[in-house]
């Protein structure tokens, strides 16, 4: 049994087979309504399910509420059951659509920013229908005994996409998996037994706080050759330096050190998950670095980067979307170019506009009836020569 199996594996429940529950159609249009975060007494919540799998992350940051959650630490590997509230968040400063998760009213990780946004929209409407909290059936997984201690703990949940208004998710065909992989970590893990060309067995012994795991992860860097390992490393790197931006003030320099050299990498790499997968999964460093390059407003470099993501997905990208992303960046970052370049055009042909050339007239003094010079303006001509003034 693979890692991601032995992590993972679990029984799902499929709401519509529980009588108990409520029958749940569409989500309607209908107005948002925000729940408070789950804190204090227990929330009245609506419990879902269903058969497909609904990510967690952030969970490194929230270990010590995990262990409460589960009950205490311990060196046995640890599966269980839970029921876990999402919480549409509306002061989150780092991402306008985020959606935390909670367990026994402590916030234990989030939905990761793509899965956010597209189930927001879905969440307030579901709320605003059942006019209580929604949680989904889950399992806390990981633990038993690393170098460092007890192990990692994560967080999945079970669901239906259709009840957030999000066409259902049909698993593809072995022969390909466009269109539904996302990273390709998932797949690569479900795999690493039957696969020699790789080993993600690194990913157990990650240490639990992201300070260490950063250095752990620079480490390994130092020494595996193999491609795919290689890849998924500079992204948990990436992830662990973005999350740490605010904990140390050289990690936003780190971590574009970081998306330079995995992009340095990454032509072998393609190469490497293309002949793993047949298709190239999502390179979130090419979307994360153009947004980096956005906001500090150097479009040239924004755009160089999504350019660059786009000619590594080609035309063999897991996620179409990926690449239309990209696309509408681009051009909202030519567009913004393009002003800028406008604007200074201009005030360059202010700068080198001639000067007018100035021009005299000659008038009578009607003191001393002798003519004078003086140069052409507005407002009323002078009556006297200096002379008689």
């Amino acid at each position: 049994m693979g890692i991601l199996q032995r992590l993972f594996s679990r029984q799902r429940t499929d709401i519509s087979s529980s009588p108990s529950l409520p029958d749940h159609g569409p989500v309607p249009s209908t107005s948002p309504v925000y729940v408070e975060a789950p804190s204090g007494p227990p929330l009245d919540v609506v419990l879902y399910g269903g058969s497909h799998d609904l990510e967690v992350v952030g969970e490194s940051f929230y270990q010590d509420a995990l262990w409460r959650a589960v009950g205490a630490r311990t060196n046995e590997r640890v599966r269980q059951e839970i029921q876990a509230v999402l919480f549409a968040e509306t002061d989150n400063p780092h991402d306008e659509n985020a959606i935390s998760v909670w367990i026994n009213g402590m916030k234990v990780g989030h939905l990761s920013r793509e899965d956010a946004e597209a189930y927001r929209p879905g969440l307030l409407a579901l709320q605003a229908r059942e006019g209580k909290a929604i949680a989904l059936r889950g399992v806390i997984v990981g633990g038993g005994v690393r170098l460092d201690g007890p192990g990692f703990l994560g967080v999945w949940m079970s669901h239906e996409p259709a009840d957030f208004g999000i066409a259902a998710i049909v698993p593809p065909p072995t022969s390909s998996l466009r269109g539904s992989m996302r990273t390709g970590l998932t797949e690569a893990l479900l795999t690493d037994d039957q696969d020699d060309s790789y080993d993600l067995s690194w990913l157990e012994r990650l240490p639990s706080d992201p300070i260490a795991a950063i250095s752990h992860l620079r480490r390994l860097l130092q020494h595996d050759p193999d491609p795919i390992d290689r890849h998924f490393m500079y992204c948990e790197l990436e992830d662990r330096l973005y999350r740490s931006r605010d904990a140390f003030s050289s990690a936003p320099q780190e971590y574009d050190d970081a998306c330079a050299q995995h992009d340095a990498e990454m032509d072998g790499i393609r190469e490497a998950l293309f002949a793993k997968f047949g298709t190239v999964p999502l390179l979130d460093t090419y979307r994360q670095m153009a947004i980096r390059q956005q906001k500090a407003k150097n479009w040239t470099e924004a755009i160089r980067w999504a350019q660059r993501g786009l000619r590594l997905y080609g035309q063999d990208a897991a996620r179409p979307e990926a690449v239309d992303d990209l696309k509408k960046r681009i051009a909202a970052y030519q567009a913004k170019l393009s002003k800028l370049n406008g604007t200074a055009a201009q005030a360059v042909r202010a700068i080198r506009a001639p000067a007018r050339q100035a021009s005299s007239e000659t008038l009578i003094c009607v003191s001393c009836g002798s003519s004078f010079e003086r140069l052409i303006s507005r407002g009323r001509k002078p009556q006297n020569c200096p002379s008689c003034r």
